[in-house]
């Protein structure tokens, strides 16, 4: 894809962490060192005592994003910048991440050959979901995973699931996980959901904890829309375990791959399989 020449880059710092204030003033620094301005979002510059700039126009003037944290931090930048198309670059302050791969003692050595473009854009695929809520249609996007479980833990839950407008089933437990592939290592995972390349166009429904053995895991051709609703209960809808919604009896989640994708910025050595070996011990 074409790349845009980066001059100002716009930070986001992982919530309720002041102690990365001197980390961030190091970033700033480097940045500065290779021409590039930077500018810290409102809240995390409130977090940190610097003045900041609220989100929507963060990235309205940003050429890139770049986020000091973790994964979480990285992820809900992606959900809420996404309309903007923004390319995001993940720092990592910890240990490493499935999608930050770059620590602030590389920083220095990656930015020489960025202007060069010795860097790689991965594009990825996200989750749009539309639901109604109090008559009015929310549009809402995922970069992992949308969660629909029952809103009382004493009840299971069931959820009908119609695919490009055909009943596939009706999964009857705990709830069902919609899964990118970026987000197959997470809960879907964890729920015993397949691990799906990044870069492919395809997205997964893995029931959680099903009354049946004989409701598996289902991967989609991006192309794809599903629709879930459930007609005896409420049930919550988790995007990203990160924000919540409720969905009315009877109501309906529709669900698909956007048009359009999020953009990271990786090192031009970045290898996901190395990363799965390093944070799921494969082969150990």
């Amino acid at each position: 894809m074409q790349r845009k020449q980066v001059r100002k880059v716009g930070v986001v710092l992982r919530p309720s962490t002041p102690e990365l204030k001197e980390d961030y003033y190091r970033l700033v620094k480097i940045f500065n060192a290779h021409d590039i301005e930077v500018n810290i979002e409102s809240i995390s510059g409130g977090m940190i005592g610097v003045m900041g700039m609220e989100f929507d126009l963060l990235c309205k003037t940003s050429d890139a994003l770049v986020t000091l944290g973790g994964d979480g931090t990285l992820i809900s930048v992606a959900r809420r910048s996404f309309k903007y198309g923004v390319p995001i670059l993940g720092i990592y302050a910890g240990n490493l991440g499935f999608l930050a791969d770059i620590n602030l003692d590389e920083l220095d050595t990656f930015l020489e050959g960025f202007s060069a473009g010795n860097y790689r854009i991965d594009e990825r695929a996200i989750l749009e979901a539309k639901f109604l809520q109090n008559d009015t249609e929310i549009t809402t996007h995922a970069f992992n995973d949308i969660v629909l479980t029952r809103h009382s833990v004493l009840n299971m839950i069931d959820i009908e699931t119609l695919v490009e407008g055909r009943a596939l089933n009706t999964y009857y437990g705990d709830g069902v996980i919609v899964s990118t592939p970026t987000g197959s290592t997470a809960y879907n995972l964890s729920a015993g959901g397949p691990v799906l390349f990044p870069l492919t166009d395809v997205f997964c429904l893995t029931p959680i904890c099903p009354h049946s053995l004989t409701q598996r895991p289902v991967v989609f051709p991006g192309e794809f829309a599903i629709e879930m609703k459930t007609p005896k209960e409420k049930a919550l809808i988790i995007l990203d375990g990160q924000d919540k919604y409720e969905l009315e009896s009877g109501k309906s989640i529709y669900i698909k791959l956007a048009k359009n994708k999020v953009k990271l910025i990786h090192k031009k050595e970045f290898n996901y399989f190395d990363v799965l070996k390093d944070k799921l011990r494969w082969g150990e």
